[in-house]
């Protein structure tokens, strides 16, 4: 039997892979000079990679069209002290013997005694790339060889490694090297660099090192250019390094020719954001718009996308629809975001009637905004609690945490200001540069709190060295949702630990807005806080006087629920009452005017 593509291939083709089946390789040797032939033959007459599993006596267990990952094994747990006992030999019709980051991580995660990818150039046989699996600090490992033809290759003495390796996982508790080890790289500045390891950091994500590179117009083929590309392939082979974070969107060609040339898996900052909204993600409205921006994001990449698509497993972009294989067609992720879509208007419908029940009842509604770890949770959390003459229940309040998006989930709680009016306060997802557009768009139903409010509190975080970026930012992204005429107040937040120079170069540049310097977490000139915001809220209400007979006593408690009373004296006609009402109100109870 023959796996993987198979499609559109001459059975006279499919007869001569068939006899692979019976051919006995060497035990002590990669590959014999049989094998080596006929699989450069139908893999240049065919044009696709042809791997071949072989056990250790000898005899093909599996023969693929496709890579490694098509031929089907036993996976060896890795409690189990021994290698699988199987090598793999594939070609690599591109040109390059170059391990890919699939091969490698077949190598690792199946324990393969070898991996061997045999290039091919203009119809001929040319450099070959060994891999085998090593130990080092208690966790397995690669080792890559390359030689400049089969001839070098096969003096190399694959099996001693093996041996010798087996003897070492009998006496030393090893696990798998899944752990990611990232290398950054940037074309833009360095506080996005900076910005993209803290991404890095809220994925659990080691970041080993980063590389700047200034240039006016990305490669089209590895966005830093095939020499830089290079260099950072060699270090990465050095430091153990993984996976390669850019900063900028990469296209599909470009992902896959940096996975081919460097031998490591290859991602850029959209999925890096993504991966943390699908992995932060609680409501259900939360999980569909996730799910609706990973499945725009990489429809247009079906074709080609590297490994990241390529396999499923752990790692940073297998999360929610990631974790389905490639085989997915088009028309079904386009039946999956039609479906999320009409899921997401549903919940939008039910969004749009919770908000025009609170704008007919005339209270006003305020919006943290700001970029994201700038504190709003907190401050949320505070201002609701200050309103509250009781415990907050539990569940209320939502998450504080020091890390990137921290909050996904759009909450609205009502506060009480400190002139006695009630309002409600919505604490949005944070903002982040370069936000995937998608993103921005799956989220944009939620974002409509922010569009209808009647106060911005813009969140800026004084102690950021980026807070004039991150501010501008916030600013560029509320002009695409298109929120020009609501009033601002800027809450400039951790001024305990504010970064001085920032601190007057932000007040400064930015004196056309009404600001407050606060510290959520310290609770410092919270109260100065609320009397802004109260001060730029739009006051529709009005003072005036009612005497409500005691046969309607539910009148006075409709005036106690919805009304602010300034006064109240019980008379022997009814209960006189000097109370702040709304118009809603004060039309209800018109007969009963002083």
């Amino acid at each position: 039997m023959i796996y993987g593509e198979t499609e559109n291939i001459r059975n006279s083709v499919l007869d001569k892979l068939e006899q692979i089946y019976e051919f006995k390789e060497p035990k002590e040797e990669l590959l014999s000079k049989q094998l080596y032939i006929t699989l450069i033959e139908l893999s240049s007459l065919i044009n696709k990679e042809i791997s071949v599993a072989v056990n250790r006596k000898g005899q093909v267990e599996a023969v693929a069209v496709g890579d490694s990952t098509t031929v089907e094994m036993p996976l060896i747990p890795v409690s189990v002290k021994k290698m699988s006992g199987t090598r793999i030999i594939h070609t690599h019709p591109n040109g390059t013997s170059k391990l890919s980051a699939l091969d490698i991580s077949a190598l690792v995660q199946y324990k393969l005694d070898a991996i061997v990818a045999l290039a091919i150039l203009e119809g001929k046989g040319a450099d070959v790339s060994v891999g085998v699996c090593s130990l080092y600090e208690e966790r397995i490992g690669s080792e890559i060889y390359s030689f400049s033809n089969i001839d070098k290759a096969e003096e190399f003495d694959y099996l001693e490694k093996v041996l010798l390796l087996e003897k070492q996982l009998k006496v030393t508790d090893v696990e798998e090297d899944i752990e990611e080890r990232a290398f950054l790289v940037g074309v833009d500045n360095e506080d996005s660099l900076v910005e993209l390891g803290e991404l890095a950091k809220a994925c659990g994500i080691l970041t080993k090192g980063s590389f700047l590179q200034k240039r006016l117009r990305a490669d089209s083929a590895y966005f830093i250019g095939k020499g830089k590309a290079e260099e950072i392939s060699m270090y990465c082979q050095a430091q153990h390094v993984n996976l390669l974070i850019f900063d900028d969107e990469l296209s599909a060609s470009q992902v896959r020719n940096l996975e081919n040339l460097t031998g490591v898996k290859v991602i850029d900052r959209t999925i890096l954001i993504l991966e943390i909204f699908a992995s932060r993600a609680r409501s259900k409205e939360a999980k569909i718009q996730v799910e609706l921006a990973q499945l725009k994001y990489r429809l247009p990449r079906l074709s080609g996308l590297g490994i990241m698509l390529d396999r499923t497993g752990g790692g940073i972009g297998t999360r929610g629809p990631g974790e389905k294989k490639l085989e997915t067609d088009r028309r079904h992720i386009k039946e999956r975001i039609y479906e999320l879509t009409r899921e997401l208007d549903k919940i939008k419908g039910n969004r749009q009637t919770q908000s025009e029940r609170r704008r007919s009842s005339t209270i006003p509604q305020i919006s943290l905004v700001g970029y994201t770890n700038v504190g709003k949770s907190t401050l949320r959390n505070l201002l609701w609690r200050k309103s509250l003459k009781f415990t907050p229940q539990e569940g209320k309040e939502v998450l504080e945490a020091d890390m990137l998006f921290a909050t996904l989930d759009t909450t609205t709680r009502n506060i009480t200001l400190l002139d006695g009016r009630e309002a409600t306060l919505t604490d949005t997802i944070g903002f982040v540069n370069k936000l995937p557009h998608d993103l921005v768009e799956a989220f944009k139903s939620t974002l409509e709190e922010v569009i209808e409010a009647d106060l911005l509190v813009h969140v800026v975080d004084v102690s950021s060295s980026s807070a004039l970026l991150q501010l501008e930012t916030v600013n560029r992204l509320l002009l695409d949702l298109k929120v020009k005429d609501t009033p601002v107040l800027l809450a400039l937040n951790k001024i305990d630990k504010a970064n001085q120079e920032v601190f007057e170069r932000l007040t400064i540049e930015n004196n056309n807005y009404p600001q407050v310097k606060i510290s959520a977490k310290k609770e410092i000139n919270i109260e100065e806080l609320l009397i802004k915001m109260a001060g730029l809220l739009p006051n529709t209400r009005r003072v005036a006087e009612f005497l409500i007979p005691y046969n309607v006593d539910s009148l006075r408690a409709l005036l106690h629920n919805e009304g602010r009373i300034l006064s109240e004296e019980f008379k022997e006609e009814g209960t006189f009452i000097k109370a702040e009402v709304t118009d809603i109100l004060y039309n209800k109870l018109e007969d009963y005017l002083v």
